[in-house]
């Protein structure tokens, strides 16, 4: 049996080195190998430890573009040698989200790189349900698919439509996503952010006005660059809860907030701003495949690019020692993607 390397979170904050026996790909499974990952929120939250529905030892990485290697009896949809995306949410398909099209909240489900093992590894074994072709877009980009199709599903949650004001707290990854795919839907959309580093590089790689949340003037600045008012619609990409509390009070009576980031533990909404503005409250959660082909698309036209929220590289190789130094202690890190040189 060929063997293959796997980097494990044993338990919080320790990586260690695995060699593991190469899966063989079962019943309508494709074996893919790994050409990059990107590092997303839930694996920083695992190595700390503060992830929810999360348990250890795992191998994380949900973000993956891959070569398909191998197929298992009866898969179809893919060819050995063709480049492919993952979509990591493995749905039960038989609950009642499911039977509704709610794939990305099945009551069962299970996510590659959390629930189950994922692909900070060399090789996996996936349903061939899961892959996208992705033969025209360079793995780099192609490892940041998943993360723009959950800022895609955040859009469509909030039914993002042209003209409209947006706000978007939060330029994370997924804020960042959320901005490009919203202002992409032809939305005007501003930008919160409390860090300066990540408000200048929406305006370096968005073009887009970003503000400073912790500013005094703050609400003045947010009502002047939206004509006067609030805006229609907030879409919360933070996971803080103070922001989260606060984001009713940031739209105009009518408006919606989506939460997309998320917190582990409780929020408290003011009562009164929210009964008085008739507010709309809806939580977006993982993408379906309607959110991928979208994401996918955008980035076929150039209106979504990897440089919107990809600012680091990293080597899998030296990933155990890396992880640490330049993702956990990295302030000025937005998003990294790993690549397995072999």
């Amino acid at each position: 049996m060929t063997t293959m390397k796997a980097l494990v979170i044993a338990e919080p904050r320790r990586m260690v080195w695995a060699t593991r026996d190469r899966p063989a790909p079962a019943a309508g499974e494709a074996l893919i190998k790994i050409l990059t990952a990107g590092i997303c929120g839930t694996d920083i939250h695992a190595w700390s430890g503060n992830q929810p529905f999360f348990s250890y030892p795992r191998v994380l990485g949900h973000e993956i573009c891959a070569e398909v290697v191998a197929l298992g009896r009866g898969a179809e949809g893919v060819e050995p040698g063709q480049r492919v995306a993952l979509m990591p949410y493995i749905a039960c398909l038989h609950c009642d989200a499911c039977q509704s099209g709610k794939t990305n909240c099945c009551e069962q489900i299970s996510v590659i790189g959390v629930h189950q093992d994922g692909g900070f590894s060399d090789y996996l074994s996936v349903p061939v349900s899961t892959l996208l072709a992705v033969d025209e877009v360079t793995p780099e980009a192609a490892a940041l698919i998943e993360p723009f199709a959950i800022s895609a599903h955040a859009v469509r949650r909030a039914g993002v439509t042209a003209d409209e004001q947006v706000l978007v707290v939060g330029a994370g990854p997924i804020g960042l996503g959320v901005a490009a795919i919203a202002a992409a839907s032809g939305a005007q959309v501003i930008v919160a952010d409390t860090s300066a580093f990540r408000r200048q590089h929406v305006a370096d790689q968005l073009g887009l006005v970003a503000l400073n949340p912790a500013d005094a003037a703050f609400d003045a600045a947010l009502r002047e660059q939206s004509g006067g008012r609030l805006p229609l619609k907030v879409i919360d990409a933070t996971g803080n809860p103070a922001a989260m509390n606060n984001a009713v009070s940031l739209i105009r009576h009518g408006g919606t907030v989506v939460y997309v980031g998320l917190h582990k533990g409780d929020l408290v909404i003011p009562d009164s701003e929210f009964h008085k503005k008739e507010a709309t409250l809806l939580g977006s959660r993982n993408a379906t495949r309607e959110d991928f082909d979208r994401v996918c698309s955008l980035m076929a036209s150039g209106q979504l690019r990897a440089s919107m929220m990809l600012n680091h590289s990293l080597a899998f190789s030296t990933l155990d020692e890396t992880f640490e130094p330049q993702v956990i202690n990295n302030r000025e890190l937005i998003k990294g993607v790993i690549h397995f040189d072999r």
